[in-house]
């Protein structure tokens, strides 16, 4: 698609353009008239091969220093760290004498460091070292920064739930994919360390690096012989501008198909899918965490190996899965899983499997890779999943070139690679679209049946968790509404917040007229079924409203108030008592005003207190 400039900007960016390309076309018009004898060959080599191994080391200092320096100050917040980022930068905005100056006064003959070093930091070649490094590294720093700020921080904790250290995330993730960044920040570093001269001039006026050399060629020389002076410095700008265009900026290698087979082998306990069959999770929390003014309280013990946390956005249910994890801290509380308290655990000790929201896939790795990167990683475990969630031939694939199905499959695989007693999915479907969320619960309601380790999902869905869980733990502003069996929480919602969060479409109130039914207004009976009511009591009620039948000879009496077209068929309030109700149902003779009979399934009304008096 070609797409419409607004027309200041070429006419702006051409004339810059021009004024950058021009100098370099005026030099090359000088070409013929250059005094090509008068250039000291040798003095002009020498001063390029120190130039040359000059900037090398300064940039190889820089980067051992410059990389993690960037990655703390990426990680790390607060004000210090937004000084020391600050501080590291000045060199930038000090005229390059200046800078030199500041050298002198640390490293010079009558300075502390210059007397211990007897004057070897300066007039040598680790003078001029220590000059560039001083200017150039803000380059690599602010580089660094910038690239480990972009990296999603959900990458390394994904990283760490699959068993492996800070270490070996740091290399094996977080620098590949800061890497072209990076690469482009060396590269500035080392040309602008090639190019230092004021710096330089002040600390280590000898041995000659190229700058120096070219001044004091010129004053000496004059302008004709500039020229042969400059050209190995522009040859060399050159060359590392075309490493930097052609630089690889995907860090890692390949595998072939067949790596499959090479699979490091674990030593470890059988595999998540081998795992024995439990009913019970044996997980037990006690979790609080201040988060300014939200404050995060959960007790839970569920018995179930199907779990969900239920909850709307902000309510705490994904803070408290990462707590689990062990990516997230807590202010007091304990996690036991197996009767051992794993809170004082680092991530990767805990033998948990995290999927986050957005999946959390290396987006340097190919689906192998992925396959191959968690601690213990099973080879027989990898085929399986691969063949089972429908992702054998998508090996060498990166997760760019991956739908989002795909992409959710690949960090479920990956998660299920390695022994783990605890799976945790924050959210997995919420990305996709219908049909696809659909299908895919369909398959993760299949594959919880074979695999043995407990599992929490996640969820904002009430479907969702009816579907994926046999126990439920609602959450709502970080404190604990209902937890229970996923029936019998549905069925008796905690309170109208807890219906809402449940799915109810629409809410009424009723008074217990026996154990298994309710008085709903003008002589209409609701009959209910769950646990026995106490005759006498105020509720609250709701009802599914699929679940709601409309049926010449059903038992309930409306009036139909209003009719709204929704897919296939419509969408009907029907007053019914002293509440509307709503019904689905496909399209027929009904008008608004109109009287209509309907069915409600007992098992689809929920039902909850409103006396203060408990059921």
């Amino acid at each position: 698609m070609t797409r419409r400039i607004p027309a200041p900007l070429p006419w702006l960016a051409g004339l810059l353009a021009i004024y950058l390309i021009a100098p370099l076309i005026a030099g090359a018009q000088q070409a013929g008239l250059a005094d090509w004898h008068a250039v000291d060959t040798a003095a002009l080599l020498r001063a390029s091969v120190v130039s040359i191994a000059s900037a090398s080391t300064a940039t190889l200092i820089i980067a051992l220093g410059g990389i993690p320096l960037g990655y703390v100050l990426a990680r790390m917040p607060g004000r210090a760290m937004a000084t020391l980022g600050f501080l590291v930068q000045l060199p930038l905005a000090l005229p390059p004498l200046a800078s030199g100056i500041l050298l002198l006064f640390l490293v010079g003959y009558s300075a502390p460091i210059g007397r211990l070093t007897s004057g070897a930091l300066t007039d040598s070649f680790a003078g001029i070292v220590v000059a560039e490094v001083f200017v150039a590294a803000p380059f690599l720093i602010i580089a660094a920064r910038s690239a480990f700020a972009s990296i999603d921080p959900v990458l390394e904790d994904v990283a760490a739930t699959l068993g492996r250290g800070p270490l070996y995330v740091f290399f094996r993730v977080t620098a590949p994919i800061a890497w072209p960044t990076i690469l482009s920040g060396l590269l500035l570093a080392w040309l602008r360390a090639f190019g230092e001269f004021g710096a330089t001039v002040m600390v280590a006026y000898h041995p000659y690096s190229l700058p120096v050399y070219t001044y004091v060629a010129f004053g000496s020389q004059g302008l004709p012989a500039m020229l042969p002076v400059l050209l190995p410095a522009l040859v060399l700008a050159l060359v590392v501008m075309l490493l930097s265009g052609f630089a690889d900026a995907r860090g890692y290698r390949r595998y072939p198909a067949s790596a499959l087979e090479e699979l490091p082998r674990a030593a470890a306990a059988p595999v998540a899918y081998a795992a024995a069959k439990a009913d019970a999770a044996d997980l037990a929390l006690k979790l609080q965490r201040q988060l300014g003014g939200f404050h995060l309280d959960v007790a839970w013990s569920p018995r179930r190996r199907r779990l969900a946390i239920l909850g709307p956005s902000g309510s705490g249910k994904s803070l408290t899965l990462k707590i689990i994890a062990g990516i997230e801290s807590y202010d007091r509380g304990s996690i036991l899983l197996a009767g051992k308290n794993i809170a004082a655990l680092a991530p990767a000790d805990r033998g948990i499997a995290y999927v986050p929201q957005n999946y959390g896939l290396f987006p340097h790795f190919s689906v192998i890779d992925q396959l191959r990167f968690p601690l213990g990683a099973d080879p027989d475990a990898a085929k399986l999943w691969l063949e089972r969630l429908g992702l054998r031939g998508l090996e060498q694939r990166r997760p760019h070139a991956l739908s989002l199905g795909q992409q959710q499959r690949v960090a479920l695989a990956r998660a299920l690679v390695r022994p783990a007693r605890l799976l945790l999915l924050d959210e997995p479907f919420s990305a996709l679209d219908a049909p696809l969320r659909s299908a895919l619960r369909q398959d993760m309601l299949t594959l919880q049946s074979e695999f043995g380790a407990t599992t929490i999902l996640v969820t904002h869905d009430p479907a969702e968790a009816a579907l994926l869980a046999d126990e439920l733990l609602v959450l709502e502003s970080g404190r604990v509404l209902q937890s229970g069996p996923t029936a019998e929480v549905f069925a008796r919602p905690a309170d109208e917040t807890a219906a809402r969060l449940l799915g109810a479409e629409f809410v009424a109130e009723g008074i217990a007229a026996d154990s298994a039914a309710i008085a709903v207004g003008d002589d209409a009976v609701l009959k209910v079924a769950g646990p026995p009511l106490r005759p006498g009591a105020r509720v609250g009620w709701t009802a599914l409203s699929a679940r709601i039948r409309l049926s010449e000879h059903g038992p309930y009496q409306g009036r139909v108030e209003r009719i709204v077209p929704v897919g296939t068929g419509h969408q009907i309030a029907i007053a019914f008592g002293k509440t509307l109700i709503l019904a689905l149902a496909g399209y027929g003779a009904l008008a608004c005003g109109s009287l209509c009979r309907f069915d409600i399934d007992p098992d689809a009304v929920r039902i909850w207190p409103l006396d203060a008096t408990p059921q």
